[in-house]
């Protein structure tokens, strides 16, 4: 059966804290339903200081997921390391890994936006050196015995119960991202579609005589809204989709490679490119996806079009799905 994802940020231009809370509760009851209804995956991220409100704490998110959820696998799509304290982020990862018995996934980057790092008060330059010390302190800290640590001994505990530890991934679209995979001999989570960068990433791990596998988005990635009338609703929610378009677009350099990368400025261009797709239930089975990701509070939308989008995906959808 193919993997179903329900991706949530949090984004809300303009909100208030009533509203912002409001759209918080209802993604908690989004991924319960999702987990009722056998949908595989929710994924969340991190960015810090953005004007509409984009998810700063996705571990705090994933936490309150799991205390609503039972099955429910959540990814962290990905946790920017340099931001982190490498040993409060072990901590943490190991409670959550606790907590869910196993189900969180983490994907490891390190961002691309130089102001997150301004408002952290971490140098930009540094930014690879300090992920290699992330990786390196976690796999350590959760075996739970006593290592070095900036020149003293430390032991962090509770142990996770993943074994032999939680699942961690190196994120990124660089060659840099995948020698680090490699070289710690952890799984590679390419940004988007990148058959070349994979197979650098095989030939390292053969370089660094470690173990690993690539978990890659495939050559198609769209995020997806299921409506009864797509026309309908790209005329009155398109603006939400093309919010979170152009705010991805805003921070993405030309050398950034991403499964979301987009260049429409207008809402026609945005559904002309494909990779935004608001289907109905049938067309969306007859896509043939291998990963359904499905977004149904993209960039603001209204919660009552977001229901819609999740229930038409989960009752219409999933049971058309092959097994």
């Amino acid at each position: 059966m193919p993997v179903s994802v329900v991706r949530f940020n949090l984004v809300e231009p303009d909100a208030t804290p009533a509203s912002l809370g409001a759209r918080y509760r209802a993604a908690l009851e989004m991924a319960a339903y999702a987990d009722e209804h056998g949908i595989t995956t929710v994924q969340t991220e991190e960015h810090h200081g953005v004007a509409n409100n984009w998810l700063p704490s996705p571990f705090a998110f994933a936490g309150a997921v799991f205390g609503a959820t039972s099955q429910v696998a959540v990814t962290v799509s990905a946790v920017i390391g340099p931001l982190h304290d490498p040993l409060r982020l072990a901590e943490e990862i190991a409670v959550l890994d606790l907590l869910s018995g196993g189900r969180l996934v983490t994907v490891a980057g390190i961002g691309y936006r130089p102001e997150e790092y301004e408002i952290f008060d971490v140098e930009w330059k540094r930014r690879g050196k300090l992920q290699d010390e992330v990786l390196e302190t976690l796999l350590k800290a959760w075996t739970g015995e006593p290592f070095e640590y900036r020149g003293r001994t430390v032991r962090i505990t509770p142990r996770p119960q993943t074994e032999p530890h939680p699942l961690l991934l190196v994120g990124g679209s660089s060659k840099a991202a995948a020698r680090r995979a490699a070289r710690l001999g952890l799984p590679f989570f390419p940004s988007a579609h990148l058959p070349e960068l994979e197979a650098y990433y095989k030939e390292r791990l053969v370089e660094y005589g470690t173990e690993g596998w690539t978990m890659m988005p495939g050559a198609e990635t769209p995020l997806l809204h299921i409506a009864e009338d797509p026309d309908r609703t790209w005329a009155e929610h398109g603006r939400h989709f093309l919010h979170e378009a152009r705010t991805y677009a805003s921070w993405q350099s030309g050398d950034i490679r991403s499964a979301v990368k987009s260049t429409a400025t207008t809402v026609p261009e945005l559904r002309a490119e494909g990779i935004y797709r608001i289907l109905t239930p049938d067309q969306c089975v007859q896509q043939g996806l291998d990963n359904l990701v499905l977004h149904p509070l993209a960039g603001g939308m209204p919660l009552d079009e977001g229901w819609r989008s999740l229930r038409l995906f989960a009752e219409q959808v999933l049971p058309q799905l092959p097994a």
